[in-house]
């Protein structure tokens, strides 16, 4: 009488290492080193270091206290370590990173803080012939005045 369809029809399963995204919550506080091959998203606390082939998201009430590797990455919440990521690295509004970042490009938000050095080259390798000096410019949004 009624179309029934069976409870597994519109979920498909994909095989390990797909790349799929992780999230890891509020309230939740992990001790160790996180390795993904898909997008990340971390809400809760992380004690250790992530290394991750794609995205990683430090949510608002995020902290971490340990390295991020990654290829690209939104910071909205806390880091103490060291940042290294291939692609774009943003730093959103009300985020506190300490420590040093490399990163091809860079996004800060006014009201977000870093504390620590900027390397800014697509290999994340120094330049020998840039003398200590970032290669590329650091884009700053900046808010537009009131009218």
């Amino acid at each position: 009488m009624f179309n029934q369809k069976s409870k597994s029809e519109g979920f498909t399963d994909s095989p390990a290492g797909s790349g799929g995204a992780s999230m890891i919550a509020a309230g939740t506080t992990l001790k160790g080193d996180i390795s993904s091959n898909g997008d990340i998203r971390i809400d809760g606390t992380l004690q250790g270091n992530i290394h991750c082939t794609a995205k990683v998201i430090i949510g608002a009430n995020g902290v971490i206290e340990g390295d991020i590797t990654g290829q690209q990455a939104d910071i909205m919440g806390k880091v103490s370590g060291t940042i290294k990521v291939k692609e774009l690295l943003q730093l959103k509004g009300g985020s506190l990173v300490t420590g040093n970042i490399y990163s091809s490009k860079l996004q800060i938000e006014p009201t977000a803080n870093f504390n620590g050095q900027c390397h800014m080259n697509p290999t994340s390798e120094p330049n020998p012939l840039s003398n200590g000096r970032a290669d590329k410019k650091v884009a700053i949004l900046e808010e537009e005045p009131a009218k």
